[in-house]
């Protein structure tokens, strides 16, 4: 962070301004994004409205895979043209990773890496930089050691609340702990009172995020499991979900906790990444098939609805067909309600370049294939399973051809005709049946008394 304070900053030149943004990659982004746009409008600076031409962008970029780098690149020319002679400002992995390549990309004024985003103030301070040559690069910080909070509304009445950040493991295949730094978070007190001004506003679900939420506690000496039963005594939101958690860190504690609270959502995504041990070693995964079964297991144990997604990346260096095959049994053979397929992107600097044995493209499109199969099949069924049971749906605000959508607690989508009146509202259905393109679940509200 600067020298500079926010009061020796001159406001005057965010008077009138206009800002457009624009967010990649996770949920985790999309939080901070929100904090971003809440710092500029407490300056005045208002948000652009759709077609309207914006004095300054910011996006927030991702830098997961080589193909999340391409989609980076080209948002950021194609936003440039949408709004000739804005201050662009880049910020979010890429950036982090990636500082000189991106201040390259015509049309961009300032990058910003992880320490950086939310001191934006400090490096708008002067918005006729567009005058001058080249990129300002603020990201050269790679010990990333600050907790930023950030909770996001996104357009469907959810919010997403920023637990933890950064991340310990440096598994062979990623980059992320090198963009997002070491494990952090901020204390149970602060999300509490997050989750509470979300109540005050009205919201009513919220999304815990991070890069490894499992891992809470690491800045606070606190843990995950406290986390959520203080969230869970929060008057006024109606459910939680967690969002991606690691095998090893989703405790039979908090399984059972979940299956027992008031407001936590039967809903887990849980990273695979493979079905095969001998790639799980070569991933340097901390855990096993052995364990993964274990927690699938368990939860639907305790909670046979629950829905379950699963995260696999196919084509790693040193999969074979065996390796691959051992993977895909042991996929089907779980009971599990969708799978999140990504294709295997190398990434500079990471370990798992001095693996070998790579993987012809052909081959990787194949088996991600026979996987999507499987996850369509599995998602099928888990829908199919629940037609003519009755449940509790969150509508959202989402309008299409006269119909609106929502979400069960367990994450089943389903629609209904549009009526302003359900927006943000909980109410009990029936599950009918598929709806015409067999995306989601129709449902006729149930009435009381």
């Amino acid at each position: 962070m600067r020298d500079n304070s926010i009061a020796m900053i001159d406001k005057t030149v965010f008077e009138n301004k206009i800002a457009a943004y624009y967010t990649l990659g996770c949920k985790l982004n999309f939080a901070e994004t929100s904090t971003i746009g809440k710092v500029l409008a407490e300056q005045g600076v208002r948000k652009a409205r759709a077609g309207e031409k914006a004095d300054i962008c910011v996006v927030n970029t991702c830098s997961v895979t080589e193909l999340a780098d391409k989609k980076c690149r080209q948002a950021i020319r194609r936003i440039s043209k949408q709004h000739p002679g804005a201050f662009m400002v880049v910020t979010g992995c890429y950036a982090q990773l990636k500082p000189e390549e991106v201040a390259h990309i015509e049309g961009v004024d300032l990058v910003l890496g992880a320490e950086q985003k939310l001191d934006i103030l400090m490096y708008l301070d002067d918005l006729k930089k567009k005058e001058s040559d080249g990129a300002i690069i603020a990201s050269e910080s790679k010990d990333i050691r600050s907790f930023s909070p950030s909770c996001s509304a996104d357009d469907r009445t959810r919010h997403f609340l920023k637990v933890q950040d950064g991340c310990d493991y440096y598994c062979s295949y990623c980059t992320i702990p090198f963009a997002r730094g070491r494990s952090r978070n901020g204390t149970i007190a602060s999300m509490v009172e997050q989750a509470r001004e979300v109540a005050r506003k009205g919201g009513k679900e919220i999304v815990l995020t991070g890069v490894n939420i499992g891992d809470f506690g690491k800045s606070t000496g606190e843990t995950f499991i406290d986390l959520i039963r203080a969230l869970d005594e929060v008057e006024g939101i109606v459910r939680y979900r967690i969002s991606s958690i690691e095998p090893n860190l989703i405790t039979d504690e908090a399984i059972d906790f979940v299956a027992s609270s008031k407001r936590f959502a039967p809903h887990f995504h849980i990273p695979l990444q493979s079905g095969s041990d001998d790639v799980l070693k070569l991933m340097r995964r901390r855990y096993d098939t052995e364990l993964f079964r274990h927690k699938i297991e368990k939860i639907k144990e305790i909670m046979p609805h629950a829905f379950i997604g699963v995260d696999v990346i196919v084509g790693t260096r040193g999969e074979t067909d065996e390796f691959f095959e051992d993977a895909r049994t042991f996929i089907d053979s779980l009971d599990i309600s969708q799978l999140h397929v990504f294709s295997y992107s190398e990434r500079p600097g990471t370990q798992a370049l001095k693996i070998a044995h790579s993987v012809d493209p052909k081959v990787k499109h194949a088996r991600s294939q026979q996987l999507l199969d499987i996850s369509d099949r599995k998602l099928h069924a888990f829908y199919d399973a629940h037609i003519g049971s009755q449940a509790e749906v969150l509508f959202e605000h989402t309008r299409k051809d006269g119909r609106m959508h929502g979400f069960t607690e367990n994450y089943i989508k389903v629609e209904i005709p549009y009526d302003n009146s359900l927006v943000n509202e909980t109410r009990r259905v029936t599950l009918t049946g598929w709806n015409e393109d067999r995306t989601a679940l129709n449902c006729e509200l149930v009435t009381i008394g």
